[in-house]
């Protein structure tokens, strides 16, 4: 057995403690599972029951942290984890708070994955949506499914091309400039030269 000599506030958190035992630094807790575990210096604790109340206290805090950091958008489970890695959790924590997530119904990549294609396709194209929803984490399964009945797309085209467009002139070299204005927000090359034939033909015929 051991003894806990100190508890102290940390300076940076004052939600959480620091515990030293036999004169040294043992572990950070959260002050309520101080609390509810009723530790206080000069207490005998076997070390091996202050790893499970740490355990169980990063679990608490990084879950409530989890929640919070998704109370103002669904997000998606690389985009929970790379937060919680910056948070200092280990993996082991981390992989517990996305079960937890998923259990709960706050983690859903494919559900994230139809959404946010939904709302992408009404200012870019499907090119744009997959690579952007690759870097975000999805599985390829999800985002093909999100992309496989999209709709809106040419519609998108047409209104960007029609702003582009505005005060223009529809010569060759404007029009070239137009579809790769496309290209670069995402559409595809049919889709782009579709949304050019009510302008004219560009040189990429």
């Amino acid at each position: 057995m051991s003894e806990i000599t100190a508890i102290t506030p940390q300076v940076k958190d004052k939600t959480r403690c620091n515990v030293f035992v036999d004169g040294r630094f043992y572990c950070g807790l959260t002050l309520e599972a101080a609390i509810k575990n009723r530790l206080k210096a000069g207490q005998t604790v076997d070390p091996a029951r202050l790893s499970e109340i740490q355990l169980e206290s990063e679990r608490n805090s990084a879950l409530d942290k989890a929640l919070h950091f998704i109370s103002a958008a669904q997000k998606t489970e690389k985009q929970i984890r790379d937060y919680l890695s910056g948070k200092g959790y280990l993996p082991a924590v981390t992989d517990y708070v996305l079960g937890k997530m998923a259990e709960y119904g706050f983690l859903d990549d494919g559900l994230y994955a139809q959404r946010y294609a939904e709302s992408a396709v009404k200012r870019k194209g499907a090119r744009l949506i997959r690579a952007e929803l690759r870097a975000k984490g999805i599985a390829e399964e999800h985002i093909g499914a999100a992309l496989e009945d999209l709709e809106g797309e040419e519609e998108t085209a047409g209104r960007l091309l029609g702003k582009y467009m505005r005060g223009k002139t529809a010569d060759r070299q404007t029009l070239s400039k137009a579809f790769r204005y496309l290209i670069g927000k995402g559409f595809d090359y049919e889709t782009a030269k579709a949304a050019l034939s009510a302008f004219g033909e560009t040189e990429e015929d």
